[in-house]
C-alpha cells in the first residue's frame, strides 16, 4: 500500500534535488489528481503551492505540499506537510521555504514565490489517527491578487451531505507510485458518509477515520481521489473550502476513498492564528 500521508516524502525529494536535467512531465499526466483533468490557477487563485528548491530539487519549483490562502497573507495547509517527516528538519532550518501563487504549470517562472513569515501548525495534530492534521502559513507578504476562499462553518452542512460532489486540487503522482505532475490538475470526488468512512479505516497502520474532525471523499468503485504531493490541498464545494488533503490508503482504489481534515471543525482554530 502507498504511504497514508499525501506529502511528498523525502526520499523522494532526495531523489529530485540530485536531478540536473528539467523534468519532463510523465506520459500518465492526464490522471493527476489521480483521475483528474487539467486546471489553471487563474480560476482558483486562492490556490497556492508550498515549495523548496533547497529540500525538494528544482524539478517542479520545489513542490510538495498545496495550500489555500484565506486571506491576502494566510494560508491553510495540512500539519504533517511541515513536520520533519516531509521536510527532513524544522521548517525554520529550510532556507527557502515558500508559496508559489500564479503558477498552473511548475516548470514555468510565471505568478510569484512568496517566503513565509511564520508557521503555526497543530500541537494536537497525530501523527497516529491522523487526527488534527491543520497548519496556518503566514506569508511574508501578500498575495499579488489579493485572493482568499470562504471556509466552511460549522452551520454550512451542504457541502458535507454524502453524495454532494466537490473539486481536489493539485500537482501530486498521476498513479500512487511516483509519477508527479508539473502541471495543475483538479477532479471531482464525492462526499461519502461518516459509516462509509468509519468502515474503511477503522484503525490500522494506516490511520483512523475520526467523524469528529474528518470527512472522506472519492467513488465506490475508485479511480479518482488525491494523492502523494496533493497533502494540503483543497477540497471545494459551493465555492467554500470544506477540506484539506490529509491522508488515505493507496491512490482512488476501490474501497479506500482519500480523508481530509473537515475545516468546518477547525475553521475556529484556524482563526485562532491567522
Amino acid at each position: 500500500m502507498i504511504s497514508s500521508l499525501r506529502a511528498l516524502p523525502v526520499a523522494l525529494a532526495l531523489l529530485l534535488s540530485a536531478l540536473t536535467v528539467p523534468f519532463a512531465a510523465p506520459a500518465t499526466a492526464d490522471r493527476v489528481v489521480v483521475g483528474g483533468t487539467p486546471a489553471d490557477v487563474a480560476q482558483v487563485p486562492w490556490l497556492v503551492a508550498l515549495a523548496s528548491r533547497d529540500r525538494f530539487g528544482e524539478a517542479r519549483s520545489g513542490q510538495f505540499c498545496g495550500g489555500t490562502a484565506i486571506s491576502p497573507t494566510t494560508v491553510v495547509t495540512a500539519a504533517h506537510c511541515l513536520g520533519r517527516q516531509a521536510l527532513g528538519a524544522d521548517w525554520r532550518d529550510v532556507p527557502d521555504l515558500r508559496v508559489i501563487t500564479g503558477r498552473t504549470d511548475l516548470r514555468g517562472g510565471v505568478g510569484a514565490e512568496i517566503p513565509i513569515r511564520s508557521v503555526w501548525a497543530n500541537p494536537a495534530y497525530n501523527p497516529l489517527t491522523n487526527g488534527g492534521d491543520v497548519a496556518v502559513v503566514t506569508l511574508d507578504r501578500p498575495l499579488a491578487r489579493g485572493a482568499g476562499i470562504v471556509m466552511a462553518g460549522p452551520r454550512d452542512t451542504n457541502g458535507y451531505r454524502p453524495g454532494a460532489v466537490a473539486r481536489v486540487y493539485g500537482w501530486g503522482d498521476t498513479t500512487g507510485y511516483g509519477s508527479y505532475s508539473s502541471v495543475l490538475r483538479s477532479a471531482s470526488v464525492t462526499i461519502l458518509s461518516d459509516e462509509v468512512c468509519e468502515s474503511a479505516y477503522p484503525g490500522s497502520a494506516d490511520g483512523k477515520y475520526q467523524r469528529s474532525d474528518m470527512l472522506c471523499a472519492g467513488e465506490t468503485v475508485g479511480g479518482r481521489d488525491a494523492c502523494q504531493g496533493d497533502s494540503g490541498g483543497p477540497l471545494v464545494a459551493g465555492g467554500r473550502l470544506i477540506g484539506i488533503v490529509s491522508w488515505g490508503a493507496g491512490c482512488a482504489e476501490a474501497g479506500r476513498p482519500g480523508v481530509y481534515t473537515r475545516i468546518s471543525a477547525v475553521a475556529a482554530l484556524i482563526g485562532q492564528h491567522s
